[in-house]
């Protein structure tokens, strides 16, 4: 997906110097989904990215069906920054999509509160991938369906169905070019790990 059209805050916001907790969530999902314009849309500081241009290279590496008009690609990871409060930092990470880079998801998954996969409906079976790896990990996630040019051909119960998930995975509806957007679905990540804290601490 182009990185044409983020609505992106006015400005970029410092670090505080209080800031002692930081907390990280990772994007993942197939290739050309969304997640490094997730990322940029959200992040309160320029992000880090990796992107460099698709050559002749991949050609029969990389499955573009779907996203033939992509030029560029993650190849290592994208990274951005929200500031929860003085003292609580929120780290997101991209992840790459190409299934020769999904050896560094693994170590990417280390250390994680929670993800988001980053579904799109015309390359559904990209996402079997990423909830395998998370579910292996017992990483707790949400779903995010990126609803490119506000495609509606699957709603979210069909998308549910195909991708076997239980019903308390959370799903939402997103566009990963608008910050609001994806605000929701960090927020909706957040809500869903404390439901499972409280579930937890109510276990005998």
């Amino acid at each position: 997906m182009d990185s044409v059209g983020f609505d992106l805050p006015a400005q970029r916001t410092p670090l505080s110097a209080a800031a002692e907790t930081g907390l990280k969530i990772v994007v993942v999902g197939g290739f050309g989904v969304g997640k490094t314009t997730l990322v940029h849309s959200v992040s309160e500081i320029r992000p880090l990215n990796t992107e460099e241009v698709m050559t002749q290279a991949g050609v029969g590496v990389d499955e573009t069906s779907g996203v033939d008009g992509k030029t560029t690609t993650t190849v290592a990871f994208d990274f951005g920054r929200i500031s929860l409060n003085e003292r609580m930092v929120l780290y997101l990470f991209g992840a790459p999509g190409q299934k020769r880079f999904w050896f560094l998801w693994d170590r990417l998954f280390s250390g994680t509160l929670g993800a988001v996969v980053l579904v799109d409906t015309r390359r559904m079976d990209d996402s079997w991938y990423a909830i395998d790896r998370l579910e292996h990990h017992g990483t707790p996630f949400v779903v995010a369906v990126n609803r490119f040019d506000h495609d509606t051909t699957y709603s979210l119960d069909e998308i549910r169905q195909a991708l076997a998930l239980p019903p308390h995975v959370p799903m939402v509806d997103c566009d990963a070019r608008v910050r609001t957007s994806s605000k929701n679905v960090l927020i909706t990540l957040v809500d869903h790990l404390h439901t499972m804290a409280l579930a937890r601490e109510a276990t005998p």
